[in-house]
């Protein structure tokens, strides 16, 4: 049996951007000065013009990738023929003077452990995709690379003459190497380094501690956590939905997208998962965001560039793409679309704005004019089709997951309604539930008994297992049971993962399962008590992470490869969700 894919890549950051280093220490993916700005590093899509910073021995050697634990600093150490050695790489983050410090600096350490390894160190940053080479001064204790989209500095103990003309050397010594800006870095290098080691590993457990997770999966909830909380663009508060452009969702598909925004969709799901873990500080910057973009939009869209502004034109790159696959992509024309599921995903996400007491900034929002004016948005859209969850680009139907979150929506503002006592509010919000069933209820095929993906029910579509996992459908009704059946029978792949859908679409038949999809099949195997299943299951998806337990947007259904953007937070958004159910479904058995 062939080896399954698997991305051999960790990442690290300080929540201004994130950096990917590969299991040899190449940084093969890093944007600057933004997650959404242009790759300075970007060999992940094309190795010859992309650029990297590798530390590369000279003789043979093998590698063990890890990360120092309850952190997002990667360490990854080196066994050669002539020593060892260890490469240390972090994203300084820490408290100072009541505030994060987070600057634009990459800190990377190479340490010697035995023997005197050689090695070469390559630095080699690109400009604007690719299209631009730096020229490179040497300075007194730095290196300039000068031209690019952005000025950076190399700020190390290394001889320079060996980086600029890229010779091997002893390492006889401990090497630091700090990129940065054009700023000047006139503090002393290896002392700074160690200080800002200390202070982010220790914030890092530190917020580690303050994450509220069950006895099960402790392992695979921190790193999800922090996973997450890398993504969350900080200044803002918009969680990207992955960091990367452009990996395919399976060889050769031309499904290959730009995923570095911020999905409205994902907020109700991403806010659940933040909210069971106790992070409303994070919450609370991310309802931030959304609120934001509600007071500024006119029409509103299925996603947003991280700063809050709406146009994300796409384009293709002259680069040979992910192991040759093309196009690579950046901008992503689905900000076009109309995906009105949206609409109902934002008053789920805004609920705790308006009636949780433990957000401390309600008193900004106590009118329900926002609300009003979503569900208004409903009620026009409510007989239009669009491109729905999946984003289909080529047809638009009457699609059943935008009409569960149109319903899941308007129960939320029922809610918000009886807080502040707004009786026009439960008027319409009661009036939009009664129209979108209706409108589910038009997906629903006696034939399989089972709600299909639109109102033509033609095909089958994992939305389905929202209204399970939404509350729409009782899960003690054998109607209930019938369509989740019908549901596993038609989706579940041989690998025990789930498809989207199965029907073609715009770039023909699929061959890749969604990760979500498997963990909203996953929660409703819960709601459903199939406890063992669901555990089964959870063990099954977590053996398809890294090898640093790092989840893919996509699962190959043949041999459950991963595939697709990387990390995706909405994979770890899927499996907070899932462990958290589980918890409390078995938590409510034991005290039943």
């Amino acid at each position: 049996m062939r080896k399954a894919h698997r991305y051999n890549l960790g990442i690290t950051g300080n929540c201004n951007y994130i950096a990917y280093v590969r299991d040899d220490s190449a940084v093969q993916w890093m944007c600057w000065p933004f997650m959404d700005s242009s790759f300075i590093f970007g060999a992940l899509v094309d190795e010859e013009r992309g650029g990297t910073f590798q530390v590369v021995p000279e003789t043979s050697f093998t590698t063990k990738q890890r990360y120092l634990e309850n952190t997002a600093i990667i360490v990854t150490h080196f066994n050669c023929e002539d020593g060892e050695f260890e490469v240390i790489d972090f994203a300084p983050r820490f408290q100072s003077n009541n505030r994060y410090h987070k600057p634009l600096q990459f800190f990377r350490k190479i340490k010697r452990i035995t023997g005197q390894p050689r090695i070469k160190i390559i630095c080699d940053p690109r400009g604007n995709y690719g299209e631009t080479l730096p020229s490179v001064f040497a300075g007194s204790n730095h290196i300039n690379y000068r031209g690019l989209h952005i000025n950076l500095r190399l700020t190390t103990n290394a001889p320079k003459t060996y980086l600029i003309e890229c010779r091997s050397f002893l390492l006889t010594e401990d090497i630091y190497l700090i990129l940065s800006g054009d700023e000047p870095f006139d503090v002393p290098l290896k002392e700074t380094y160690e200080e800002f080691y200390y202070k982010t590993r220790e914030h890092w457990r530190q917020w580690v501690k303050e994450t509220y997770i069950p006895n099960q999966f402790q392992k695979e909830l921190i790193r999800s956590a922090i996973t997450i909380k890398l993504h969350q663009f900080e200044d803002t508060g918009a969680i990207l939905a992955a960091a990367t452009t452009s990996l395919p969702e399976y060889p050769g598909s031309g499904r290959n997208w730009d995923y570095r925004y911020c999905w409205l969709r994902d907020s109700y799901f991403s806010l659940g998962a933040l909210n069971s873990m106790g992070h409303f500080e994070e919450a609370e910057k991310y309802l931030q965001f959304v609120h934001n973009i509600l007071r500024d939009a006119k029409d509103l869209q299925p996603m947003y560039r991280i700063n809050g502004e709406s146009e994300m034109i796409e384009k293709e790159l002259d680069l040979s793409g992910y192991m040759g696959n093309r196009p690579v992509r950046v901008g992503n024309a689905a900000y076009k679309q109309k995906q009105f599921d949206a609409y109902g995903q934002v008053i789920l996400s805004l609920l705790p704005l308006y009636t949780d007491e433990r957000i401390i900034h309600r008193e900004q929002v106590m009118n329900t004019d926002i609300i009003k004016n979503l569900l208004n948005e409903i009620e026009k859209c409510m007989d239009e089709p669009d491109a729905g969850t999946w984003e289909l680009r080529g047809r638009k139907a009457k699609h059943l997951g935008t009409y569960i979150f149109h319903w899941a929506g308007a129960k939320a503002a029922y809610k918000i309604a009886e807080y502040y006592d707004d009786g026009k509010l439960k008027e319409k919000a009661t009036a939009i539930s009664k129209l979108s069933e209706l409108n589910i209820e038009a997906c629903y095929s006696p034939e399989y008994e089972c709600y299909m993906a639109d109102q033509s029910r033609g095909h089958f579509d994992a939305t389905g297992f929202l209204l399970i996992i939404l509350n729409y459908l009782n899960p003690e009704d054998a109607r209930t049971t019938k369509h989740f059946q019908r549901l596993q029978k038609e989706l579940l792949s041989p690998e025990g993962m789930i498809y989207r859908y199965r029907n073609p679409d715009d770039f023909g038949d699929t061959h890749a399962c969604f990760t979500i999809c498997t963990y909203w099949y996953i929660e409703s195997l819960i709601c459903l008590d199939f406890l063992k299943e669901a555990e089964d299951s959870l063990q099954n998806i977590i053996q398809h992470s890294n090898h640093l337990g790092l989840l893919s947007e996509d699962l190959s259904s043949e041999d459950g490869g991963q595939w697709g953007n990387f990390p995706q937070t909405y994979s770890h958004v899927g499996l907070i969700n899932a462990i958290f159910r589980l918890s409390r479904k078995r938590d409510q058995l034991v005290f039943e």
